[in-house]
């Protein structure tokens, strides 16, 4: 029978942390899964130059922090990242915006263990406005004879139309990795793209990409925050080389107008108030999420969240299923009404997993559904549910503007950011924390295991294994 752990990965020697440790990544390596890096917006304990990341060798039962990553700054640690295991070998790339320098860096580390600094592959300037790397990097079988192919998807705000970027490497393992961009969104009117910009690559050297286009922008000038009010497309571009020749993620045109991309749906209304909690105390507008089954590459899924019934309305995510390499695409899930932070992936068997957090009644729910029949049938499990409000939000995002699941052969793991109180009916299926806590008090306690410590949000390891 399938079981799950669940793990709040906060270390014990960090048990006084009430940080904001929200928007969190995962990478496992296949090779070794006993191996994993976990991120999200965490401080360095000793206030050094370098933010840190959790590392785990043992399954995701115990975890470290390793202050490693360039660019510590304030309340964040460093701004975005995302981490991609090799599919050999056990090196870790990373992506983050540079808390400091406001820069997109690569960056590359040989050991996950080490204490050294990762090393900075690539860089691209602040003054082109980068935003939310997203790494992703290609199975085996896809990794052009052992080499290591990275992609990173990114949206470079300020190149305007055509912003939506996938930054490759056909062989990052070796020297400077020799990265190269390549322009998403070749749709005529666009007016720019959303952040998240989404990969995903099957073992026969399909990769495809995720993007939201903007047909429509406008700016609230009312409201001193950026706030705006969107008219969007949902695309996917695909490329049937692995990303890697002339003329890339071309492979896929529209049904309608043949232009590069098939869209998904269109005209779809958003708003974006990148500032302002508009969900409870977090803001919506930038979720977004692909993935191919590995047993079939022309099976595709894509999850999205858009104001379906006009401006101001619920916020809804969707869920849509391709089976001819993204040409067309039909309704798959029930649409979820207040929900957010989609995360897609299939494991070896075709088992399609849904991971997505919802507000209802004043309560935040992360939930895991795994389907093998289009989510006809759902195994639906709760893996964390607190109240909304607790505790006060020291930023925006609050949990963050996005999650991340994956599957390694038939098992998924995946990680969240939550409330953190320790009160057994927020875990259905249990927890284990490692920062000292009460749970007959339901009280945080502070390294000397006596001292209270509030409320605060942490990021929530968890596996189910076959």
């Amino acid at each position: 029978m399938p079981t799950i752990k669940v793990v709040d990965i906060v270390p014990r020697a960090q048990s006084g942390d009430t940080n904001q440790d929200a928007e969190p990544n995962l990478a496992v390596n296949p090779e070794n899964p006993r191996e994993m890096v976990a991120t999200a917006f965490t401080l360095d304990p000793l206030g050094g130059p370098f933010a840190p990341v959790f590392v785990s060798t043992d399954g995701g039962d115990t975890w470290v922090l390793t202050s490693v990553v360039p660019g510590e700054k304030g309340d964040f640690g460093t701004f975005d990242i995302s981490v991609g295991f090799a599919a050999q070998g056990g090196r870790l790339y990373t992506g983050i915006l540079n808390a400091t320098t406001g820069d997109l860096e690569i960056l590359r580390t040989e050991d996950i263990t080490s204490p050294g600094a990762m090393e900075v592959l690539a860089d691209v300037s602040t003054d082109l406005n980068p935003d939310q790397p997203w790494v992703v990097t290609a199975p085996a079988g896809a990794d052009g004879g052992g080499r290591d192919v990275v992609y990173v998807g990114n949206n470079v705000l300020d190149r305007g139309a055509g912003s939506a970027t996938a930054t490759v490497s056909a062989d990052a393992g070796t020297g400077s990795g020799g990265f190269t961009d390549v322009r998403l969104d070749q749709r005529p009117g666009a007016k720019s793209n959303g952040p998240p910009i989404r990969l995903a690559v099957h073992s026969d050297g399909t990769v495809y990409g995720a993007f939201e286009s903007y047909s429509r922008e406008v700016r609230d000038t009312a409201d001193p925050a950026p706030a705006f009010f969107i008219t969007l497309d949902v695309v996917v571009t695909r490329d049937d080389k692995g990303g890697l020749g002339q003329n890339a993620f071309e492979d896929l045109r529209d049904s309608v107008d043949g232009v590069v991309g098939q869209r998904v749906v269109s005209g779809r209304a958003l708003e974006f108030k990148v500032h302002e909690a508009t969900l409870g105390q977090e803001r919506t507008g930038a979720d977004l999420s692909i993935a191919v089954d590995p047993t079939n590459s022309n099976s595709v899924w894509v999850a999205w969240c858009d104001a379906t019934g006009g401006l101001p309305t619920d916020y809804v995510l969707h869920v849509r299923h391709s089976a001819d390499r993204g040409q067309t695409w039909t309704d798959a899930h029930a649409d979820l009404i207040d929900a957010k932070n989609p995360s897609l992936a299939i494991n070896s068997d075709g088992l399609v997993g849904l991971l997505y957090q919802q507000l209802a009644n004043g309560q935040w729910s992360t939930v895991l559904e795994l389907s093998a029949d289009r989510f006809g049938t759902v195994e639906r499990t709760v893996l964390h549910q607190a109240p909304g409000d607790v505790p006060k939000a020291k930023h925006i995002p609050y949990l963050g503007d996005y999650i991340r699941m994956l599957a390694i052969g038939r098992d998924f793991y995946g990680i969240f950011s939550g409330n953190n109180t320790p009160d057994r009916a927020n875990f259905p299926v249990g927890v284990t924390y490692l920062r000292n806590a009460n749970f007959t008090t339901r009280q945080l306690l502070s390294t000397d295991g006596v001292t209270r410590v509030p409320p605060s949000i942490d990021p929530f390891f968890f596996h189910r294994a076959s």
